[in-house]
């Protein structure tokens, strides 16, 4: 393996090639400092380094931010999910470089990452951002032990997470909407306003915006009553493409209730009189949440419109009302957790029981009162 050293103004740099790509040789060139003989050392390092490991980066010497990099492209690309690699990346990039994008990977410790952790929550974000922010660190980490083995432990498994205070959900921390909010709604929603269709199968259903926005008819079939989820309508820089669901259990199909289905039929009625209308001018389209146009209802579209519905109204809500509120219809009628889990797409029954533990605390009262009444009767 040929390598040397150089100096470009100040500063000395190391480099050497790897081989051969395509017929093309592959240099790696990395500044070192003002001294030639550090050079010199550091070069031995870096050829020694890739000799035995065949990386073109010296993980004694890396910094946490090239290394997020390298294993966001070399885990995350081919093992996360769309959706999670853009809130990944987003939290790599300003939240996680800031902080700790300066010290070398050997170099981290437990009191690194645990003043990074402490500062975040000193700076107001919530449980769960902290969780997620921590447990990109630590599965990072965890791939640079084993199978990697850039370094001989993760600091990470030391850090000790702040406790918040326990408080559980309300109906109005969710924005649970009342019989008369929703008849108000859906009096305000007419025919053909963008918003009317999603409104309807977001309190149907309990689908994510997400969900609703990437619902196409093929996913639909309104002889058996039943609607598949299968993909999502996400942002992706400057254009909307289709993204996998949340989850595994997100990809889930639904019995439809026969008010919805009559409500679909109607919509697909009316979108067959705007193709005629419209002629050459409509899209075509398999979606099922379009203008009178034929142009798609994006996740954008219906928080424009729930906004200006809001103010109107003075109603105090957002989309995702509409899941908690089917969410609490159903489970205030008796339905079983297990089945609204299901409906939700939730991955563990854990989560339906925590969001809505002001209702299932209020299910076992009444299952004591229950109780109580059977055990009178047997006096």
């Amino acid at each position: 393996m040929r390598g040397g050293v150089r100096k470009r103004g100040k500063n000395w740099y190391y480099y050497f090639t790897m081989g051969e790509v395509d017929g093309k040789k592959q240099i790696v060139e990395r500044v070192v400092g003002s001294d030639k003989k550090e050079a010199e050392k550091a070069l031995r390092v870096a050829i020694s380094e890739y000799e035995n490991t065949g990386l073109h980066f010296e993980p004694s010497t890396i910094t946490l931010a090239d290394f997020m990099d390298y294993w966001y492209k070399e885990y995350g690309e081919v093992n996360l999910k769309h959706n999670t690699l853009l809130a990944y990346e987003r939290a790599i990039r300003l939240q996680i470089k800031p902080a700790l994008g300066k010290y070398r990977l050997k170099s981290l410790t437990p009191a690194i990452l645990q003043a990074f952790v402490n500062d975040l929550y000193r700076e107001g974000y919530s449980k769960s951002s902290l969780e997620i922010f921590a447990s990109i660190v630590n599965n990072a980490l965890k791939h640079a032990v084993h199978p990697w083995g850039y370094i001989k432990e993760n600091p990470m498994q030391y850090v000790i997470m702040p406790k918040y205070d326990v408080r559980k959900s309300t109906e109005k921390d969710l924005k649970i909407l009342p019989a008369d909010s929703l008849r108000r709604i859906s009096e305000y929603l007419t025919e053909g306003h963008p918003l009317a269709i999603p409104f309807h199968l977001g309190l149907h259903t309990g689908l994510r915006v997400s969900e609703v926005c990437g619902l196409m008819w093929k996913h639909i079939d309104l002889d058996r009553g039943t609607l598949t989820v299968e993909q999502a309508l996400i942002r992706e820089r400057d254009e909307w493409v289709y993204g996998t669901t949340k989850t595994a259990s997100s990809e889930r199909q639904i019995q439809l209730g026969s008010s919805i289905v009559n409500i679909l039929k109607k919509h697909r009625i009316w979108l067959i009189k705007n193709k005629l209308k419209y002629g050459v001018h409509y899209t075509e389209t398999d979606h099922v949440c379009v203008k009178e146009c034929g142009s798609i209802i994006t996740p954008n579209v219906i928080k424009y419109n729930t906004n200006k519905m809001k103010d109107k109204l003075a109603i105090d809500f957002n989309f995702h009302s509409l899941r908690h509120t089917h969410a609490t219809m159903l489970m205030e009628n008796g339905a079983k957790v297990k089945d609204i889990q299901a409906r939700l797409g939730h991955s563990r029954s854990a989560i339906t029981i925590d969001t809505y533990s002001h209702l299932t605390q209020k299910m076992q009262n009444e299952s004591v009162d229950i109780f109580e009444k059977a055990m009178r009767d047997l006096e």
